[in-house]
């Protein structure tokens, strides 16, 4: 499922981080996370639709690694997306009572 050009420009608009900005991983995060979002609910009527659950996948994996770069690059940057995405992302070593070192 792809996005309307105004929500589109919207996401632009709101994750940009200077004027002019499409290609920065806070736009791409946030133009994923609303495909991805968009494509989620349409699971909820076609189950059976495997061709775009293999889109789908891709798509998370992108978002993934999108977001290990620009953790490994700026914390802070990282922890702003995730607030504003409202995406969870936990790191399971955490939870699990491990120190990463």
């Amino acid at each position: 499922m792809s996005i309307a050009p105004e929500r589109k420009t919207e996401l632009v608009k709101e994750y940009a981080t200077k004027d002019g900005d499409t290609g920065s991983p806070e736009v791409q995060i946030a133009i994923l996370t609303t495909r991805i979002t968009n494509l989620t609910e349409h699971f909820k009527t076609h189950k059976k639709d495997n061709h775009s659950r293999r889109g789908l996948l891709k798509m998370v994996s992108l978002r993934r690694q999108l977001l290990d770069y620009v953790k490994r690059k700026d914390v802070k940057r990282y922890q702003t997306i995730i607030e504003k995405l409202g995406i969870r992302r936990y790191d399971w070593w955490s939870f699990a009572g491990f120190n990463r070192k």
